[in-house]
Order: C-alpha cells, then sequence, then structure tokens
C-alpha cells in the first residue's frame, strides 16, 4: 500500500478520535475547541493539530495550548487504545488562523473594488 495514502488514513482516524479524547476532558474550554486539521510528519512520528481560533481570545489560546500540551499524553494514550496502535503520533497544537487572514483579505479585496467603482463612476 502507497505509503502516503497510510498517512492519509491515520490523519482521519486522528481527526475523528482527538474531538472524542478532548470532549473526555473535564475544562469545557478544552473540551469544545473544534480540531480543523491534522497533519502527520515524520512517517507517523509527529501530528500537527490545527484547532479553530473563531471563538478564542489570544490569552484563551495560550489558556488552552499551555493545558493540551499537559494533557497529551492523556489524549495519544486515548487514541492509541482506541484504534489497537503500538503507538500514536505525538501531538503539537497550534491554532490555524489562516481563515481569519483569508476572510480580511477577502475584506480588503472588496473596499479596493468599492473605492475604484466610486471612482469611475
Amino acid at each position: 500500500m502507497d505509503k502516503s495514502i497510510k498517512i492519509k488514513r491515520t490523519e482521519s482516524i486522528l481527526k475523528e478520535l482527538i474531538p472524542e479524547a478532548l470532549s473526555t476532558l473535564s475544562d469545557e474550554r478544552i473540551a469544545s475547541i473544534p480540531v480543523l486539521e491534522v497533519a502527520c510528519s515524520r512517517g507517523k512520528y509527529d501530528a500537527k493539530v490545527y484547532l479553530d481560533p473563531s471563538f478564542v481570545d489570544e490569552e484563551e489560546e495560550r489558556y488552552i495550548l499551555s493545558h493540551l500540551k499537559k494533557a497529551r499524553g492523556y489524549l495519544e494514550n486515548y487514541c492509541k487504545q482506541a484504534e489497537g496502535w503500538y503507538r500514536c503520533p505525538k501531538f503539537h497544537f497550534t491554532f490555524d488562523h489562516s481563515l481569519q487572514k483569508q476572510n480580511e483579505m477577502d475584506d480588503l479585496f472588496k473596499k479596493i473594488e468599492q473605492e475604484l467603482a466610486r471612482h469611475d463612476g
């Protein structure tokens, strides 16, 4: 089987399992955070977990990331046991701000378009 297919399958499984594992945590701020994407690297030794920053501010982001770092072992073990794996990739959590930046760019282009239309008309 193609190695990239195995990695994509692992990413897909983790994208489903990590929110399930997060929901078992007692802290509601962490338990309800949406996972946008999981990207495995170095074979399947590392997994970058992209979280949705839509409903959290900068201070909450720091809080969530620090607590996820502390809970990482538990989360990895949860996923490992759920799938019957010998080992689980090491999770690295980060907030994905690319959608917010894209929305800001779209707004900027709309303003430019309106300005150009005003000057032409």
